[in-house]
């Protein structure tokens, strides 16, 4: 965790009173015009919500599932959902606060997701979904080691708590990436 340290974060498990900070952190990061300020923005392909405080308040409590909390100087700068599902972990609900985005964040907490999921739950590769237009995010995940599969799965078409699509075609491409292998 040296890169995170000289970068003043702090890595915590979220609890129930994160939960407002959290979902407006998620919101701010992927819709309407605060979400702009980054580079993450789903705005022009969906509005509406894309969380809320019952599903984040989901992910907090399930079992084998972690919502990473990254703090900086006192504050939620960002967050990441782990899943343990077998030999991989599933990687998700990643935001960074929009104002930070650009500046390295998101390298350095994906970097230290991928480490606490191998080394906790030995784990030798990390999943993802990523909705299959967003190619600018795809690029970057790419750039980070991960690869596509072309396994598609279809958008929540006519399901709110996932947002309002503007487009009609919407798909998550599953995206994967080889860890380290197990210590033998």
């Amino acid at each position: 965790m040296d890169t995170a340290a000289a970068t003043g974060l702090t890595f915590r498990d979220a609890t129930d009173a994160d939960v407002d900070a959290l979902v407006a952190l998620i919101e701010s990061a992927y819709r309407g015009d605060s979400s702009r300020t980054g580079w993450t923005t789903e705005a022009d392909i969906l509005e509406g919500q894309r969380t809320d405080p019952e599903g984040v308040l989901a992910v907090i409590k399930s079992p084998g599932s972690r919502l990473l909390t990254v703090e900086r100087d006192g504050a939620v700068v960002a967050c990441c959902q782990l899943e343990h599902r077998g030999d991989h972990a599933y990687f998700g609900m990643f935001a960074v606060s929009p104002a930070l985005q650009g500046g390295g964040l998101g390298k350095v907490i994906i970097a230290e997701a991928e480490r606490h999921a191998h080394e906790t739950w030995g784990v030798v590769e990390m999943h993802m979904t990523v909705i299959s237009a967003r190619e600018d995010l795809i690029a970057w995940y790419e750039r980070r080691g991960y690869r596509r599969t072309g396994k598609m799965t279809p958008f929540p078409y006519g399901d709110e708590r996932f947002g309002i699509p503007q487009r009609d075609d919407l798909q998550f491409e599953l995206l994967v990436k080889p860890l380290a292998q197990p210590a033998q």
